[in-house]
């Protein structure tokens, strides 16, 4: 499924003198979906006043006064689409025995007629497009029955899981829970302490700029004025195969808003890890779906990526699909053993069974949702792979600039529940520690996140809460030893 065009990117609001001005002459309208449910309107702007914007040179800021929640944006999680593909059209992944050189591999695969094929490198996978006279089922039969290939499968499909001084810390219950009403959607009663404990961590560490955090995702919209100085390059795009990971759904945005926005800045939200950066990694696309071996290569390229001593150090993939895969696994055992901590969304469908990659435990620290009364949420996906849970009803993050409306949402934030909100918090917490303790191995920072939690729901480790909510403060903040008198 083809991602929307690029020329969709890079539409602003100026702010001059104090003033959201409404661009004027609208080109028209262009539909953007951003879930299943809800479709938005993008306002175009022409030529010249994209010119003009940026002879401006003024950047985008956001009204500096709170904004009620009422003119908050809310975007809907992803939800299950049953009519989805369960594997891309056309595309097989293949990996030979080890023995075959690779020159064999492709002898062999040209004997299939494919229109395509190129190599991952590093774990010497194929991405076979096949033949016009072929179907994918007839050739995945063909290969498995050839002696020279170790395993072939389909390219399954993924889909998206959906105290500073900054404006709107105050409706981050996710960070800091004051409990009693609070400023969400309906204005609900929250419990006093349903949070990360993300205030007493940051008393500790604030995170390394050195360390990135790279978001495997729809990309992000780097122009954002909490995230413009938080991501390091524009990335790479796997949907579209270019080096420009913009975001042209909503989700990745969102998902890193919470990991990493700029903190203490007077303006918009606080991200968990303060000072660590991120890495943009197309691999959803406008329609929030997506092709295993798009998540396959990003993380072979995150895990290798290096820009002078910034090196990734975590991963956040806030997606899953429902089937497994030998390919991914191989992908993410790669990333481990390089020392990158791996997090992942557990699934919105509320039932049994935790999505991929998340599911491969061994690898991979699986997410599940909790609210702001420390209740496992009633769509978070649960099963013995679930490790923790992290908040991820109603969070508060960043969305693209292209979604700011002057009269009706003049923020470019907006509230959004999810697993994929659960995860990024996990993400950034991770940071947090590797930033602390980078001696520490990825399985050890695996280990220290799900000891240290605050138990919820039923007493121990449960298949909907793992070991319970996330503590960061507990893992992160030294303990005082005093003498009792």
């Amino acid at each position: 499924m083809k991602s929307r065009p690029k020329h969709l990117r890079n539409r602003f609001w100026l702010l001059s003198a104090g003033f959201l001005l409404l661009l004027s002459l609208l080109l028209g309208l262009g539909t953007f979906q951003a879930s299943a449910e809800k479709t938005y309107r993008i306002k175009k702007i022409t030529p010249a006043e994209k010119k003009a914007w940026i002879l401006s040179g003024l950047p985008y800021q956001p009204t500096p006064e709170k904004i009620p929640v009422s003119k908050l944006r809310v975007m809907n999680k992803i939800t299950l689409n049953t009519s989805r593909q369960k594997y891309s059209p056309g595309k097989i992944l293949v990996k030979f025995k080890p023995e075959i050189s690779a020159q064999s591999s492709a002898d062999i695969l040209k004997a299939y007629q494919p229109k395509s094929y190129r190599l991952i490198p590093k774990i010497n996978l194929y991405v076979m497009q096949v033949s016009e006279e072929s179907t994918v089922e007839e050739t995945l039969a063909a290969l498995k029955n050839n002696p020279d290939v170790l395993y072939a499968e389909p390219d399954y499909r993924l889909r998206a899981l959906t105290t500073p001084n900054d404006v709107f810390f105050d409706y981050q219950y996710a960070l800091y829970n004051p409990g009693g009403t609070l400023n969400l959607p309906d204005y609900p009663v929250g419990k006093r302490g349903a949070d990360i404990k993300a205030t007493t961590a940051w008393d500790y560490v604030k995170g390394d700029p050195n360390l990135l955090i790279a978001v495997l995702d729809s990309g992000i919209d780097y122009n954002h004025p909490d995230l413009r100085n938080k991501v390091i390059s524009t990335g790479k795009d796997f949907v579209n195969n270019d080096n420009d990971a913009f975001d042209d759904l909503w989700h990745g945005t969102h998902v890193a808003g919470i990991i990493a926005a700029e903190t203490n800045n007077t303006e918009g939200i606080a991200g968990v890890a303060w000072n660590c950066r991120l890495l943009p990694g197309k691999v959803l696309s406008a329609e929030g779906e997506g092709d295993y071996s798009w998540l396959i290569e990003a993380l072979i390229w995150a895990a290798d990526y290096a820009s002078g001593q910034a090196k990734v150090g975590v991963i956040n993939m806030s997606l899953g699909g429902d089937e497994p895969s030998q390919a991914l696994e191989n992908a993410l055992k790669y990333a481990y053993e390089k020392g990158i901590v791996l997090v992942a969304s557990a699934g919105n469908d509320g039932a049994a069974g935790v999505l991929y990659p998340a599911a491969y435990d061994q690898y991979c620290l699986a997410v599940g949702a909790s609210d702001y009364n420390d209740a496992v949420a009633d769509f978070s996906n649960y099963g013995p792979e679930v490790d923790v849970a992290a908040p991820g009803v109603w969070v508060l993050s960043t969305i693209p600039l292209a979604f700011v409306d002057p009269e009706y949402y003049p923020v470019p934030y907006a509230y959004a529940s999810g697993t994929s909100m659960s995860a990024p918090h996990v993400a950034g917490f991770a940071a947090l520690i590797k930033s602390a303790k980078p001696w520490l191995t990825a399985g050890e920072i695996m280990k220290l996140i799900k000891y240290t939690p605050d138990d919820i729901g039923s007493s121990g480790m449960d298949e909907f809460a793992g070991y319970g909510r996330i503590n960061t403060g507990k893992a992160l903040a030294p303990y005082k030893i005093t003498k009792k008198l």
